[in-house]
């Protein structure tokens, strides 16, 4: 079995109770350095063009989806029977954004855009099947550096890696333990709306990348997806040919461990190397400021519990005091982004989940629910059962 590299993959951190469990448990795996998941949306069969090193740039510090060629948006709305022109502009964008190989979308465009298209078409599981068509080639030059790495541990471990290119605002991460592997996906960003939506087009889109590496008729163990059971199950199984669980804290695939070492047929290792080399360069370019590199680590960290400055600061290699000081020089503190990646976690799942208030509690590491439920109402104004009754779609 190949050693990875610990800060990206661990393979013994311990894990949280296995998926299968009755009980809803953390996924977020131990010792990871999460980094961001993005997408980009490309008709099937359709190969991305190239990408100058400066556009492929998501702006530093904003939450954003770098698109590369963005058309699935609109074949997919047509194929709902929906006006792709009217869709776009009533969630407040250009169509010509979607047709732009180097646009940049906010994540809350990004997410307004999903939550429009599926009003728009009465379409409850849009997210799910705008994933169906994201393919590897959308991915650009993180996709081709996938494509020619050796193993396709080696191929997520690139991802994991680079992808930060594409996007600002989600974060990925990929644990390995006792002979299964769990690759989860989750949104950081505060105040995002549709959580559930980018969390199926996250699972749907990272199947159809394993499928790329695997094989055509590769399917995972099992799903885990952060939303209440659907009314109509049927195209989630579809999707991902495996069972699915629904209430969980992050989107996942469950597979084999041991597909990790699996030999990826034509890896040409030159062309991985050169385009590794340009991901570097570029991610020198696309740097986001510390704050949001905080969210990302913290959306797994604050899921394990025990979330300390001195923690977090230990695993960003630094003493506690000049994380004070970096996060002082942003106008933040520790303890305000920490309460901030607290609240989007537990609003998410208030939101989307029927996970119940004690287990919400329990996961962010409160010691009851009673203290979790103060929190909530200090973060938000209203208890957590309020919300739940006021904002559930």
């Amino acid at each position: 079995m190949q050693e990875w590299d610990r800060n990206l993959i661990s393979r013994r951190a311990p894990m949280a109770s296995h998926p299968r469990s009755a009980t809803p448990a953390p996924i977020g795996p131990v010792g990871l350095c999460p980094l961001v998941w993005g997408f980009g949306f490309l008709p099937e069969g359709e190969h991305a063009p190239e990408v100058s090193l400066l556009a492929a740039a998501p702006q530093s510090g904003q939450d954003s989806f770098q698109l590369g060629v963005a058309r699935a948006f609109a074949p997919l709305l047509e194929d709902l029977g929906a006006d792709p022109d009217r869709v776009i502009r009533i969630a407040g964008l250009d169509p010509a954004l979607l047709t732009d190989p180097n646009a940049v979308l906010s994540l809350g465009a990004f997410c307004a855009l999903i939550a429009r298209s599926g009003a728009c078409t009465g379409c409850p599981h849009f997210g799910l099947l705008l994933g169906q068509r994201i393919q590897l080639p959308a991915l650009g030059l993180v996709g081709g550096l996938m494509r020619h790495s050796e193993t396709v541990g080696q191929a997520l471990h690139n991802l994991i890696r680079h992808v930060e290119t594409h996007s600002v605002g989600a974060t990925t991460a990929l644990n390995a333990q006792d002979g299964t592997a769990v690759w989860n996906c989750a949104v950081y960003e505060p105040g995002t709306d549709c959580a559930d939506q980018v969390a199926d087009a996250a699972a749907a889109a990272g199947t159809n990348l394993l499928r790329a590496l695997c094989g055509a008729d590769w399917s995972p163990e099992e799903v885990l997806l952060p939303r209440a059971v659907p009314g109509d199950e049927a195209p989630y199984r579809a999707a991902f040919g495996a069972p699915v669980r629904f209430n969980r804290e992050a989107a996942a695939l469950v597979f084999p461990a041991s597909q990790l070492d699996q030999p990826i047929p034509g890896a040409d290792p030159e062309r991985a190397r050169v385009l590794r080399q340009i991901l570097r360069d570029q991610a020198r370019l696309s740097a986001p400021d510390f704050t949001t590199r905080l969210r990302q680590l913290l959306r797994t960290e604050l899921m394990q519990g025990g979330c300390t400055a001195e923690k977090v600061a230990g695993r960003l290699s630094m003493h506690r005091r000049t994380l004070a000081r970096r996060l002082s020089a942003e106008g933040t503190a520790f303890s305000v982004v920490a309460d901030q990646g607290r609240f989007e976690i537990a609003r998410q799942l208030i939101d989307h989940t029927d996970i119940p208030f004690a287990h919400i509690a329990a996961a962010l590491g409160f010691s009851e629910a009673s203290a979790f439920t103060r929190a909530f109402r200090r973060w938000s104004g209203e208890s957590p059962s309020a919300w739940r009754a006021g904002h559930r779609r």
